[in-house]
């Protein structure tokens, strides 16, 4: 359709401005013959009349019309549950049955197309190669995906073929969907004979030389009235076994090991059911637990120059985490009895003036304990600047700020979460001595000043010292006030308080030697559908943190298979992907040149066998028919694929039909230039080859 943008009555003016023109042009007497005449002032009037007629900014109008057929999704549930609970003539019936639905709804117009759990990207799923492998059940998943797949498109409905068992995501009787969900149910409702462990309850640290609890839940079906021997397994090594009675009357019972844990490091234990006779399957007869043994309790010693607030305030942070064990120091009330050995030292305004408290501080610096220094009123700051803590401190006379904390956002040994942070801004303030401070080689602020509403760079709490003597000082002796008024304002629960005390104690007693590559498991175990991932940490000679360095990995299996890997540690602190690995243990070493220098870590991963699929036997046809009821449509079984049919072609879905317009301005098509062209060439070749100028 062609129109102009201005009224359509100014075309006869662009034919008349042509005629002019071609009248003009061709009145006078030619050298040609008047047939030739009239042909060439055609062809002008014709050119000059359209050039006219552009001007009115005239437009194609294209009106493209569709037909979409109405599309109905087949979305099978094609996990390792159907295949192994679903009788072989039931499942043989579905699948078969599944093709001639799919058949009978294209020959009546429709669109079939097939969804699975495991779609293959840039490939559609088809009926004639379905695998049941699927490791994990997410129906929400599929679902969704299937509607924002379709979202804006003629979706009929969606068959929805399963067992009904979910083992990932949410229940998709939770979610609202759009479309009628035809279910078509597989499976086996009877139960099976069977026993399987259902849960492990443990402690995921434990420290080295303690007992500790694995509490083991075996569920049964079929065996009432007997017993089971389930085992607790240390690798092939058999650490202890019980025989656990299965009452009739009821379907679980449990069972605790109690064990003493080894020498620090990651420990896996397996707990183990007995296979017996006429058990449907093995599968789910054995749970791992992974359990991190750490040294025993830390032991702290929190020493003071007099007795403070600030004490009872850092000892009820410490004594609310129970990795410390907590010795208290008070020159004059509590003193220390026996020289002793402790992890990191806490000293309050510790060197004092006087000499208060000095055989504490000596004892400290015999043993190079990590320490924590709090300055105060009572501080000694002359002595304290001679401890090479990685800060000094000029006051200017007794002159003191009043400060909040500020986290420092390029502090990286610890991270400070949002709400600790807005807890921090809505402390009191703290006093902190006025005058120049200066940090030195290697030290870091990890809180800044923060005076009234005005954020400083002056440093509150600072990390330094030389590698094997770790030192930390918070230039306040008011930061009692900070736990009283958050625990005041959030229910007993100054959360950010102890958290930040304990971080510092934490990351004082450190590995004093620390590595400079450090490659580490983003998390405690992997799954055999898992991405296993690795975290890099690279340093320089300071422990300044650097990136984008190259490493090297060589990973190793329980075979002897090595897999290498290639990477760097980018800014984003983005990990190392190495996808999905069989299940077992993973011994790793990580190679990188740091400034020079050679370094290398090595470790652990552990990727677990998760048979999630063989965890439930008997389906979950409930599901399948709210599903199908709460969309207007019901459950169907594999001998009833011609009456789901029957019932899609009876419910009449239509096809869409839908019109789109497309606006061109005529201007900007150029083949008309390339016409015009050839009709103004063609006319000066006529002229020319018939004797005009």
């Amino acid at each position: 359709m062609l129109t102009t943008h201005y009224s359509a009555w100014f075309i006869p003016l662009c034919l008349l401005v042509g005629a002019g023109y071609a009248a003009l042009q061709y009145s006078a007497q030619a050298p040609w013959s008047p047939r030739l005449n009239y042909a060439l002032a055609a062809l002008r009037l014709a050119v000059v009349s359209f050039l006219c007629f552009l001007l009115l900014a005239p437009f194609v109008k294209i009106t493209t019309t569709r037909t979409e057929a109405p599309t109905v999704v087949l979305a099978v549930d094609n996990s390792q549950s159907v295949e192994l609970f679903t009788p072989k003539p039931v499942l043989s019936q579905a699948t078969t049955g599944l093709a001639r639905l799919a058949e009978t709804l294209r020959a009546k117009g429709f669109t079939v197309e097939t969804r699975t759990l495991t779609p293959t990207p840039g490939r559609p799923a088809r009926l004639d190669s379905l695998r049941f492998a699927a490791p994990a059940t997410d129906l929400d998943q599929l679902l969704a995906g299937t509607r924002e797949a379709y979202d804006g498109r003629n979706l009929a409905g969606v068959v929805l073929v399963s067992d009904g068992l979910v083992n990932q995501g949410r229940s998709p009787v939770y979610s609202a969907f759009n479309f009628p969900i035809y279910g078509v149910a597989v499976g086996d409702t009877i139960p099976k004979k069977d026993l399987r462990l259902t849960g492990l309850t443990y402690n995921r640290v434990a420290f080295s030389g303690n007992r500790f609890p694995i509490e083991a839940e075996l569920s049964f079906v079929g065996f009432a009235g007997g017993a089971a021997t389930v085992e607790l397994r240390d690798g092939n090594r058999v650490l202890d076994s019980r025989r656990v009675a299965m009452p009739a009357g009821r379907r679980r019972v449990r069972t605790a090991f109690e064990i003493t844990a080894p020498a620090p490091g990651k420990r896996r234990y397996e707990v183990r059911v007995v296979p017996q006779a006429g058990e449907f399957t093995e599968l789910n007869n054995a749970r791992t637990a992974f359990i991190e043994i750490v040294k025993g309790k830390l032991r702290v010693l929190l020493a003071g120059a007099a007795p403070h607030p600030d004490l009872k305030a850092l000892r009820a942070a410490i004594l609310a985490n129970d990795n410390f064990d907590l010795t208290l120091a008070l020159p004059g009330v509590a003193p220390l009895k026996a020289p002793a050995d402790f992890d990191v030292a806490i000293l309050h305004q510790l060197p004092a003036q006087g000499g208060l408290g000095n055989e504490i501080l000596a004892q400290v610096k015999a043993r190079r304990t990590p320490a924590l220094y709090i300055i105060g009123a009572q501080s000694d700051l002359p002595a304290y600047n001679r401890l090479g803590t990685g800060l000094t401190i000029q006051p200017r006379g007794a002159q003191t700020d009043e400060v909040t904390p500020l986290p420092n956002p390029g502090f990286a040994r610890f991270a400070t979460d949002e709400e600790s942070a807005r807890r921090f801004a809505a402390y009191p303030p703290a006093p902190v001595p006025f005058g120049d401070l200066r940090l030195g080689a290697g030290a870091e602020a990890a809180l800044w000043q923060q005076v009234g509403r005005v954020p400083t760079q002056k440093p509150l709490l600072v990390f330094g010292g030389p590698p094997d003597a770790r030192q930390a000082t918070l230039l306040t002796d008011g930061s009692w006030q900070w736990r009283l008024s958050e625990a005041v304002e959030h229910d007993d629960r100054p959360e950010a308080y102890d958290r930040l005390i304990i971080r510092t104690l934490q990351l004082l007693t450190q590995n004093a030697n620390k590595k400079r590559l450090d490659v580490y498991p983003t998390q405690d175990a992997f799954g055999t559908q898992d991405d296993v991932t690795l975290g890099a940490e690279t340093y320089n000679a300071v422990f300044e943190r650097l990136y984008n360095q190259k490493i090297d990995l060589t990973l190793t299996d329980a075979q002897q298979q090595v897999r290498r890997f290639s990477f760097a540690n980018p800014e984003d602190g983005s990990p190392l992907h190495l996808g999905p690995l069989p299940a077992g243990l993973y011994r790793y070493q990580a190679r990188a040149t740091l400034g020079g220098q050679a370094q290398q870590d090595v470790g652990e991963l552990v990727v677990q066998a998760q048979p999630l699929e063989a965890l439930e036997s008997r389906a979950d046809h409930n599901l399948l028919a709210q599903l199908a009821r709460r969309s207007g449509s019901r459950l169907y079984y594999p001998t009833q694929f011609d009456k789901l049919a029957q019932d899609i072609l009876q419910a009449n879905y239509k096809p869409v039909i839908s019109a789109e317009e497309d606006l061109k301005d005529l201007i900007n098509l150029k083949w008309i230039f390339f016409v015009i062209l050839a009709f103004l060439t063609v006319e000066w070749a006529v002229r020319k080859y018939s004797g005009s100028v």
